[in-house]
């Protein structure tokens, strides 16, 4: 009985550690709790967390052989729990290493095409969805490059600003990136309705990087200020 109860103590101990690293991230950025909780008679969105990749399809690697579909699993988990913690509706695009989409198709092009299909129409399915999809960045020509960025989408450009301002507070200390809006060849983020951000947390080609990134806390950072900048944008509050 000792024991159990020690286990459920740890685990409320961890949960409200959550909650006060969140609710700190947000008087941080944006100087009260009431007024980042104020949505008044604002319904909130349905936030729809993309981890990229998955099952067979591990997008970038690593020169140490890490697949970002992992880390970008990982990293969506916390957000989800994070979100929930501040009372967010969410929905995962998945939620273990597997592929979205129809595993009888016959080449690997076939089912990577319907995955990403098969994500589209779930962000399409849900009324005021919020895309926010995670990835791992590469650029093996500069190993030393390093920093989390976040891309927009056609109606995601307040949401992925604020993301990314809290991202260069907590996470590209001395390094700030620049948003942007993402390339047009990006099929989910071009077909998807709903306001995106995909978020590169890190660069798999620096080694020191890399190796941060599959940190817990490096992690939990990344969600952190990732959700920080969400209830931001649900505020109203304008970069």
């Amino acid at each position: 009985m000792k024991t159990f109860r020690k286990a459920v103590l740890i685990i409320c101990g961890a949960v409200c550690m959550f909650l006060l690293a969140a609710l700190w991230l947000l008087w941080h950025e944006h100087g009260g709790f009431l007024d980042a909780f104020s949505y008044g008679t604002f319904s909130a969105p349905t936030v729809v967390i993309d981890p990229g990749h998955g099952g067979e399809d591990g997008g970038a690697v690593s020169p140490e052989g890490i697949e970002e579909s992992g880390i970008n699993l990982s990293v969506s988990l916390r957000v989800r729990d994070i979100m929930r913690l501040c009372g967010q509706k969410t929905v995962m695009t998945r939620e273990e290493d597997v592929s979205t989409g129809d595993s009888t198709l016959p080449t690997v092009k076939q089912r990577k095409a319907s995955d990403i299909r098969a994500r589209v129409a779930l962000v399409n399915s849900i009324p005021g969805a919020v895309l926010i999809s995670i990835h791992q960045n590469s650029l093996p020509s500069s190993p030393v490059t390093h920093g989390a960025q976040a891309f927009w989408n056609h109606d995601g450009e307040t949401l992925t600003k604020l993301i990314q301002s809290a991202l260069n507070e907590q996470i590209n200390a001395g390094n700030p990136k620049q948003p942007r809006e993402m390339d047009s060849g990006v099929y989910l983020m071009r077909n998807a309705n709903a306001p995106g951000v995909l978020v590169e947390c890190g660069f798999l080609s620096n080694f020191a990087e890399t190796m941060q990134l599959l940190e817990p806390s490096r992690q939990k950072e990344l969600a952190l200020s990732i959700t920080a900048g969400y209830l931001r944008y649900l505020s109203g509050e304008q970069p």
